[in-house]
């Protein structure tokens, strides 16, 4: 686990910030990478927005960007989704979208988790940014390589940034 002791200011451009960029620098591969939540990032060669505002490949919901790519055929995954129901909730009343149990139970997340699993080629890595260090998850055939801790300082919730390489089916 690597703990940033600098204090970094949240940014809705999670790739942004310095640690968590260099991180995915050192972790980058050849091959297709994928965002399904990018926002501005351009980091990826293949990127999804739901918002429309933002000039991605994509603007759909992320668990239907995960289901248009085959089995088995990613290289690396960057997936900053928001990180609790309540930002799931303002993103989607942003966008005038319904909001109910689908959007904010846990299987929101479990759902798309369970796509990357199906997507990541075996040996992929997935980045993973949340206010946990659950990743993907054991359960999805990932085994943790790297925690980064990036604190923002004051009331800010840290971010936790989770490397994970596809190890299993």
């Amino acid at each position: 686990m690597l703990i940033n002791r600098k204090w970094n200011m949240p940014n809705k451009n999670t790739f942004k910030i310095k640690p968590i960029k260099e991180l995915i620098e050192k972790y980058k591969v050849n091959g297709l990478v994928i965002d399904a939540f990018a926002n501005e990032s351009k980091i990826a060669n293949i990127t999804n927005d739901i918002d429309t505002e933002y000039d991605t490949n994509y603007h759909l919901d992320a668990l239907d960007f995960f289901k248009i790519f085959d089995d088995n055929s990613v290289d690396m995954i960057l997936y900053d989704p928001p990180y609790s129901p309540r930002q799931v909730s303002e993103s989607y009343r942003k966008l005038n979208k319904t909001v109910n149990m689908k959007t904010t139970q846990s299987s929101y997340w479990s759902k798309q988790k369970k796509e990357i699993s199906r997507i990541l080629k075996p040996n992929g890595i997935v980045i993973t940014c949340s206010w946990n260090s659950g990743g993907i998850g054991n359960k999805y055939g990932m085994e943790i390589q790297e925690i980064l801790l990036v604190p923002h300082g004051g009331w800010h919730n840290d971010t936790i940034v989770v490397v994970e390489k596809k190890v299993r089916n």
